[in-house]
């Protein structure tokens, strides 16, 4: 007698049916732990809003847009943001990982980055061909992160780790990667004037040019 699994019953997204209720927008209004395990969720607007401790893990977030948020230990891996706006929104302590940020809606002209990530995990996630000046990834994982051909111009990448992430064709002008560990920048082919390095972790920087290093 063979045994079937029964398929999983997805729990109805309450943030969805609470937004309905709200006209699909939320205003100062703080959400702590929340479980929103691959929901869609459509069309909703946050604005200085607050999450703590939520698990939106595989959701897909369309056409939403989070203006002046705060995250906070949430788990929003695998999370899908197609044509999603984002504005000054802080994730803190927060597992993001396989994320194609490119999916976005980004405007024609940023001024700044729209977002900042602190002591967060960013594996696998994807921010290529963006310009995101000014960009904040602090204290954070970031192994495995496509960065070609981005624009991250001033950018704050003090005591990140970026094991295997990717540069190429990328603009880093003065850039901090202060207390930063390896990364891979072929100086050749990406731009890196007045970018700070850490001087035990910057000799990453020679590996392009094909010298031995004696001690």
């Amino acid at each position: 007698m063979s045994s079937q699994k029964e398929p999983l019953q997805l729990v109805p997204s309450q943030l969805a049916q609470s937004a309905a209720l709200q006209g699909n927008s939320f205003l100062s209004k703080q959400f702590n732990g929340l479980s929103e395990l691959a929901q869609d969720l459509q069309g909703i607007e946050f604005e200085e809003c607050e999450f703590h401790d939520c698990h939106f893990s595989e959701s897909t977030f369309r056409k939403c847009k989070f203006i002046e948020c705060r995250f906070v230990r949430c788990n929003l891996s695998l999370v899908k943001v197609p044509l999603c706006q984002f504005n000054t929104v802080v994730f803190e302590e927060c597992k993001l990982v396989g994320i194609d940020w490119t999916r976005a809606a980004w405007p024609r002209l940023s001024f700044a980055a729209p977002f900042s990530f602190k002591q967060c995990i960013l594996n696998d996630s994807s921010f290529l061909g963006l310009s995101l000046d000014e960009m904040v990834i602090e204290e954070c994982k970031a192994h495995d992160v496509d960065f070609r051909e981005g624009s991250f111009n001033q950018a704050n990448f003090t005591y990140t780790d970026f094991s295997h992430s990717l540069f190429g064709r990328t603009q880093l002008l003065e850039a901090d990667f202060s207390e930063a560990s390896n990364y891979d920048i072929d100086i050749f082919n990406n731009k890196i004037k007045g970018a700070k390095f850490s001087r035990d972790e910057a000799i990453r920087l020679l590996n392009c040019l094909d010298i031995e290093l004696l001690d």
